[in-house]
């Protein structure tokens, strides 16, 4: 790689790096102000984390480095999974393996498309960050009618927003393609991927939807931006 692309990379890795720590101590500062919300401060790294695609599409991180990252961020998961050294992460109050899976699934698109299709990555990241994680935080705070789907809860409020919030990501990412001349599904294509999110988003179980719906409207991306 020549000079000028080394320095790229470094300048575009130590960026993201920096993110991730100003996102650490917003996590840290809002966990410390309200202890009795932890779910706060940890939608707010899941939400925060889902941000770093997007951004190393932009500063054109390379596979490799990208791979790596992503294969050593799953692996802390794991580790802090089993060990909880940051409890606020894992701090669900339920048996869950949602941050674990998350990671992994971000680690998989890269490996299938990155960084020939950076929109398909982005769409199934985005979409579980802001999607899932505004679902969670909305759904747990407002009092609405609810089920329970393999003995997960499921609120209306929850649901209508993985819904929005969905379709509002993809609407946005389906104009950032067309304005730099990338392949993007239609509109009534983004309307069905939306719903197929807040489906996939119901099965819950062991925090199975982080990995089942970016793997899901990723792929589904992929193929109608190839089909348009």
């Amino acid at each position: 790689m020549p000079i000028g692309g080394w320095s790229q990379q470094l300048i575009g890795s130590a960026l993201v790096l920096l993110w991730l720590l100003v996102l650490a101590a917003l996590a840290f500062s809002v966990r410390s102000r309200w202890p009795a919300q932890p779910e706060w401060s940890r939608k707010l790294v899941h939400i925060g984390a889902g941000l770093v695609v997007p951004l190393a599409w932009g500063l054109g991180i390379q596979r490799g480095i990208a791979l790596a990252a992503a294969v050593v961020a799953t692996g802390l998961a794991a580790y802090n999974h089993r060990r909880r050294l940051l409890p606020g992460i894992e701090d669900v109050g339920r048996h869950s393996y949602g941050t674990i899976g998350y990671g992994a699934s971000i680690t998989l698109l890269l490996l299938l498309w990155w960084p020939g299709h950076p929109a398909s990555v982005s769409a199934g990241v985005l979409v579980m960050a802001f999607g899932d994680g505004l679902a969670g935080l909305i759904g747990a705070s407002v009092a609405s009618p609810s089920w329970t789907v393999l003995g997960q809860r499921r609120s209306l409020l929850g649901t209508v927003t993985m819904a929005l919030v969905s379709l509002a990501v993809l609407l946005g990412l389906m104009l950032t393609c067309r304005a730099i001349g990338q392949p993007a599904p239609d509109l009534a294509a983004v309307g069905g991927l939306a719903l197929v999110a807040m489906l996939l988003e119901q099965i819950a179980l062991l925090g199975l939807d982080n990995f089942t719906v970016p793997i899901g409207i990723a792929l589904l991306w992929h193929l109608l931006s190839r089909s348009t």
